[in-house]
């Protein structure tokens, strides 16, 4: 089989090698409040979804699956995200409640990677997020089986709209097998792109009820 061609850099990164430096961007020794900094930053220079992330997960057996979702919320508590608890991420934490996730904003050259241990969010605390849901989300979440062999996309049309049919006008109720995790990080790594890739990593890991820090080598 051919190889394939090494991909040359792209002119904006030859750009970003001589002339680009973002100054100073470890700005607080909360990685909480760096976060939170760096998040805000993103939404006002990234299109779409800032608050996307990758998700990695690992199955019983050890074999990780990686895929994108949306943090909800975050705080010294944890960063949390909903879901199917059917899916194949909800059957890999039960198995194995550890995760790992990964933010990265290209408009701003940034990165953050966090992992530790996820735990299920409060029945209020899902109840309260599935109620801010579009109420076509809400027949969704009714509709899919996450995750689960589809027939095809006609299964899914007629599975939504024998919910919007049973539903109606009705307030709809959140379904018993959706809900929130919440990840509580053990380390936390902020990572900035710098010139001549000498990128700035700093990371955070969890010391008591504080915080440890430590330049890494780009």
């Amino acid at each position: 089989m051919p190889r394939s061609p090494i991909i040359p850099p792209s002119p904006s990164e030859e750009a970003y090698a001589v002339d680009e430096d973002q100054g100073e961007v470890f700005t607080s020794e909360d990685p909480i409040a760096l976060f939170a900094e760096w998040l805000a930053l993103a939404a006002k220079k990234e299109p779409n979804d800032p608050n996307a992330m990758a998700l990695a997960t690992a199955d019983a057996d050890g074999l990780p699956d990686v895929r994108m979702v949306l943090l909800k919320d975050f705080g010294a508590e944890g960063l949390t995200f909903y879901t199917n608890i059917e899916s194949a991420k909800g059957r890999q934490l039960a198995a194995n409640p550890k995760a790992a996730v990964c933010f990265h904003w290209k408009t701003i050259r940034r990165q953050v990677r966090a992992r530790g241990t996820v735990t299920p969010v409060s029945t209020e605390e899902a109840d309260a997020y599935f109620a801010t849901r579009a109420r076509g989300a809400k027949i969704a979440a009714w509709a899919s089986a996450q995750s689960r062999v589809l027939e095809g996309r006609f299964a899914l049309e007629k599975a939504v709209a024998a919910k919007a049919a049973e539903f109606g006008l009705k307030e709809i109720p959140r379904p018993p097998y959706w809900s929130g995790y919440r990840m509580i990080p053990s380390q936390i790594e902020f990572w900035a792109n710098r010139p001549f890739r000498l990128h700035d990593r700093l990371l955070f890991t969890r010391a008591g009820a504080g915080w440890k820090t430590t330049r890494l080598y780009p």
